[in-house]
């Protein structure tokens, strides 16, 4: 799995990044100062199943605190974009094409209004604006891709023998997109698999449904902890209603991870509170004072947890699934619950002893829900949560 964040010049993306991965990663507030792509590991947070054992876990990757884990996943940052990236402007189709693997993306908007179109500073800018042309310029990155190829997607779906959905998914495989998918949409718009009927309209119908299936979008309303953001939030989310709008402040998620490394505060990421345990200075005192007041108060979290946690639950609907054994929970190691694994919607027991290793999957003969010690076939559909051992020949 792969969360790809998006976003125009200065918007935070690169502040939201650092939050999530604590990467030392390059922030300023001028435009494209992420010229490379970043790449680092974010935590989702799920209540952890060693509380239900009534033991103490010790993670292999991740962490866990009074038996919250987290869990990682995989974040790539790119550099913003601008109106008419998909033709070449700003950093143009590269850094569209860095978002290709990504399965589901977080746009980082600037709620305070204070971004122009291009990230340059300016005063009262609408971000429902900036939603509309960043989804634009996804869809017309995807219209570009078929519109370019679509005489060779034709040629071969008339002489291959092969249906247009096919040849259409074969071009867009690298995406992330199916053959399954392509039928769908096909099927909910009514095209034809006769390419004599499609023509550019139809083309762009197909994008547009086709994008929310291969990259869903969630949007962080970044900067709401500026005066200016609530009032705006507020009109996103009225403007908007089919889309999860979550306010967060990349700032504020950032300065108390940071207090936390240097042992001012107790805060665990997606918490609505912390406690001062060190000794703060007078200015750290009312930095953190803002931040309880401003965001914690009004938003109940600084909303980057949450944020992430959407993204991979809500939308992606993974799971989390524990391996374990019915009389020990630890390794040969001694670890105990040390590996977590998140895993797509529907997955069987049979793919889940593939996913550990080749040879239990051959060799599959049951598995075994631990929390209930009930045997459960191939085909279980594993839930989140679950603590599973897989028994082979």
């Amino acid at each position: 799995m792969l969360i790809g964040i998006i976003g125009k010049p200065s918007s935070g993306k690169s502040t939201f990044f650092k939050a999530c991965t604590l990467a030392d990663v390059a922030i300023a507030s001028y435009p494209f100062t992420t010229i490379e792509p970043n790449q680092g590991i974010g935590y989702v947070r799920i209540p952890c199943i060693d509380s239900y054992f009534k033991v103490q876990c010790a993670p292999r990757e991740g962490f866990c605190r009074n038996h919250e884990r987290f869990v990682p996943v995989k974040l790539i940052d790119v550099a913003g974009l601008v109106p008419e990236a998909h033709k070449g402007k700003g950093k143009g189709n590269q850094f569209l094409d860095d978002l290709r693997e990504a399965d589901i993306l977080i746009h980082v908007v600037d709620a305070s209004g204070t971004t122009d179109f291009n990230g340059n500073p300016a005063k009262g800018h609408d971000p429902c604006q900036d939603i509309e042309f960043l989804e634009q310029e996804i869809v017309m990155w995807l219209f570009g891709i078929l519109e370019k190829n679509w005489n060779s997607i034709s040629r071969k779906s008339q002489t291959a023998g092969k249906p247009l959905s096919y040849e259409i998914a074969q071009q867009l495989s690298g995406l992330k997109i199916n053959d399954d998918n392509v039928k769908d949409v096909m099927k909910r718009l009514e095209l034809s698999e006769k390419v004599s009927h499609w023509n550019d309209n139809h083309i762009l119908e197909f994008v547009k449904e086709i994008r929310k299936i291969s990259k869903p979008i969630i949007i962080a309303a970044n900067k709401a902890d500026l005066p200016e953001s609530y009032e705006n939030i507020e009109h996103m989310k009225e403007q908007f209603p089919e889309l999860a709008i979550i306010p967060c402040s990349g700032d504020s998620e950032l300065a108390l991870r940071e207090a936390v490394n240097h042992s001012l505060i107790d805060y665990l990421p997606g918490n609505n509170n912390f406690h001062v345990t060190g000794k703060p200075n007078e200015k750290q005192k009312r930095a953190l004072n803002f931040i309880k007041e401003n965001v914690l108060k009004t938003y109940s979290s600084t909303g980057i947890q949450q944020v992430l946690n959407s993204a991979v639950f809500d939308f992606l609907h993974y799971v989390a699934v524990f391996p374990a054994g019915t009389n020990k929970l630890a390794d040969s190691k001694g670890n105990i619950l040390p590996d977590c694994y998140l895993i797509p919607p529907n997955t069987t027991a049979l793919d889940f002893a593939f996913k550990l290793h080749t040879d239990l999957g051959k060799n599959f003969v049951k598995a075994i829900n631990i929390k209930t010690k009930k045997p459960v076939g191939k085909d279980y559909i594993l839930q989140n949560l679950d603590a599973i051992e897989i028994v082979t020949r």
